[in-house]
């Protein structure tokens, strides 16, 4: 797309709230925008939001729904903030899948499942053989592993992100 249409990717100044005195000054989004461009609409495709911030590569994940609930708001304002469409902000989150992308994600999903369960037996044998060393342990992470397949449509937390 770039290629056919150079001017569509384009740099942003980014202006951010302000903490004073652990007082968050939120930034006044009626003004102009500070990049002198002005948007209409702004559409996002919501996938391209939720899965990096329900299990980010550059940080730790969340710990629990409630803060990946966060972290996608916390983006989604960051965008408008940066955009400020005049008129139109469209979140769009997928309907069902087709059927042969189901069969697809479904064996994903089992191999998902599958290394899961394969990564937790070898932890307890490392754990195990530390322990028979003598060595000192790490504390086990007794927190449910977070399912990213719940980031299906028809889900309950999908259900909860669209409401």
């Amino acid at each position: 797309l770039s290629e056919k249409y150079p001017k569509i990717i384009v740099d942003i100044l980014e202006k951010r709230s302000i903490v004073i005195e652990g007082i968050e000054i939120p930034l006044n989004l009626t003004e102009e925008n500070p990049n002198n461009i002005e948007f209409d609409n702004l559409y996002i495709d919501m996938n391209g939001l939720i899965h990096p911030c329900s299990h980010p590569e550059d940080r730790e994940a969340p710990k629990t729904e409630e803060e990946m609930y966060i972290n996608i708001m916390k983006y989604l304002d960051r965008l408008f903030a940066a955009i400020r469409p005049r008129r139109l902000l469209y979140l769009a989150i997928d309907g069902v899948a087709p059927r042969a992308k189901m069969n697809q994600q479904r064996s994903r999903r089992f191999r998902a499942a599958q290394d899961s369960l394969e990564r937790q037996n070898m932890m307890e044998e490392v754990r195990q053989e530390m322990s028979d060393l003598g060595l000192s342990i790490p504390p086990k992470n007794d927190g449910p592993e977070w399912d990213s397949n719940v980031i299906t449509p028809g889900t309950e937390f999908m259900n909860k992100l669209s409401t």
